[in-house]
């Protein structure tokens, strides 16, 4: 399974990063129904941090990203929001599904989860650098245009000077 394909199913909902049931049901190959039974089974492993079930109104956002939930096989119009699992609410899904497949489909999810880390890491110290670049070179230029608007003034007065009629007697 290709990385690529999971990160595509990460959204950040809450400020946290999370997969959706029926995507992991997708990912697993089993149907979300039968991955819900299990969660509910095993409710204590599955705290806040780590599941939450989303909000009509949060549910209704996202479904407009998708377009039509069928024409994306995002799942099909269920009477129940989807559960939204972090990356700790992934590796406890380990736990509960014990089939080989579900262990092969965790360990790259949290491949794809740490390789996002890295990369939002690695974005923060470049914008980081950049806003340091852009400070030093906008207090360049502002002494730049000081000097500039000195060398203007400067010039403006001479020739105000000079235009100006002479104070005292005139020489015949």
């Amino acid at each position: 399974m290709e990385l690529q394909t999971i990160q595509n199913r990460i959204y950040e909902i809450r400020g946290q990063r999370v997969l959706l049931d029926f995507d992991l049901a997708l990912l697993y190959e089993t149907e979300t129904k039968r991955l819900k039974e299990a969660v509910r089974r095993n409710k204590d492993r599955f705290p806040s941090d780590f599941m939450f079930e989303l909000t009509n109104e949060e549910y209704n956002s996202l479904r407009t990203q998708f377009a039509t939930l069928e024409n994306t096989g995002r799942g099909k119009h269920s009477k129940y929001n989807p559960f939204a699992f972090t990356e700790q609410g992934i590796a406890m899904l380990a736990s509960v599904l014990r089939t080989p497949k579900a262990i092969e489909v965790n360990i790259q999810i949290v491949r794809a989860f740490v390789f996002l880390r890295k990369y939002a890491l690695s974005h923060t110290e470049l914008t980081q650098k950049l806003q340091e670049l852009e400070t030093k070179y906008n207090q360049q230029f502002t002494d730049i245009f000081e000097a500039i608007n000195y060398l203007l003034q400067k010039d403006k007065k001479q020739l105000a000077q000079s235009k100006r009629k002479p104070i005292g007697y005139k020489k015949e």
